[in-house]
């Protein structure tokens, strides 16, 4: 069996819980740090996008880190141990973090797998000038969280002209400093900073939210395996961001947002998605 291991760059209790869990686990268990763990120790380590090698995938730190080791890991089970202060995605408590990973990885030695629950992920196209300014099609890595697109910068007289279909039927056009489309699981995230809903992650559905628009439409919660089309125009250029990726393209261009084949795979147990709500006051 292999597990990987990503910690919270330069967090020294997320290095220390990487090799309390390293050292515990059985010798015939490989575990591979992600290259920046690894310094910490004196080592090399692995490139994240390798992470999809493993059987478990264990992050320590926040959703941040979370959110990180979910680019690389593919298919591959990811267990979450919280450092942060709400912790959507990550279940698992620091002092309880070393008997989780050894109960997994029994778990796995007994059955072949790892408990785990589908969370989709969304993934952003374009069309017509690309992103960083290359022409023809392009696409970004998988978000957990959310897609934003949004203009030059944002602000009074800045933003972009939109128009926005949903699954070929037009929604709302106009002008704002973006249009956001978010996952359940990324709702509580920046989706609810531009006045998103709340979505339960077990609900299987994506918000499309109009960020600051002149004349706003409320946000529009729609099924899960929806397509939503935002036409972009108005400026030179602007900006799609797909979690912590963001890429430039050139307008106008036509952004399409759907869901991806492959969803991430959250190792159980799942975090208290009320008791996180509670952080947020």
């Amino acid at each position: 069996m292999r597990v990987g291991i990503v910690a919270q760059k330069g967090n020294s209790q997320a290095a220390f819980l990487a090799g309390q869990i390293r050292e515990t686990l059985p010798e015939d268990v490989e575990v591979r740090l992600d290259a920046a763990t690894a310094e910490e120790f004196g080592e090399e380590g692995y490139p994240v996008e390798e992470m999809d090698e493993s059987d478990l995938v264990v992050s320590i730190g926040g959703d941040g880190t979370f959110l990180f080791a979910a680019r690389g890991a593919g298919p591959t089970p990811i267990l979450g141990v919280n450092l942060g202060e709400v912790g959507f995605l990550n279940g698992v408590a620091p002092s309880a973090a070393v008997e989780t990973v050894e109960a997994a990885v029994a778990t796995h030695r007994e059955n072949g797998e790892i408990p785990s629950r589908e969370v989709p992920r969304l993934r952003a196209t374009g069309g017509g000038a690309g992103a960083s300014g290359d022409e023809g099609e392009w696409d970004l890595p998988p978000a957990l969280n959310e897609i934003v697109v949004q203009g030059p910068q944002r602000g009074h007289g800045n933003g972009l002209d939109y128009e926005i279909q949903v699954n070929g039927r037009e929604f709302t056009a106009g002008h704002a400093d973006g249009v956001l489309v978010s996952t359940s699981t990324g709702s509580t995230a920046y989706n609810l900073s531009e006045g998103g809903p709340l979505i339960h992650p077990e609900v299987d559905a994506f918000v499309v939210t109009e960020m600051c628009a002149a004349e706003s439409m409320p946000p529009l919660v729609i099924p899960g395996d929806s397509v939503v089309e935002i036409r972009a125009s108005g400026a030179d250029h602007g900006f799609v961001s797909s979690d912590s990726t963001r890429e430039r393209f050139e307008m106008p261009d036509r952004v399409t947002v759907g869901p991806t084949e492959e969803p991430t795979h959250i190792a159980e147990p799942s975090s208290d998605f009320f008791r996180a709500l509670g952080k947020l006051d």
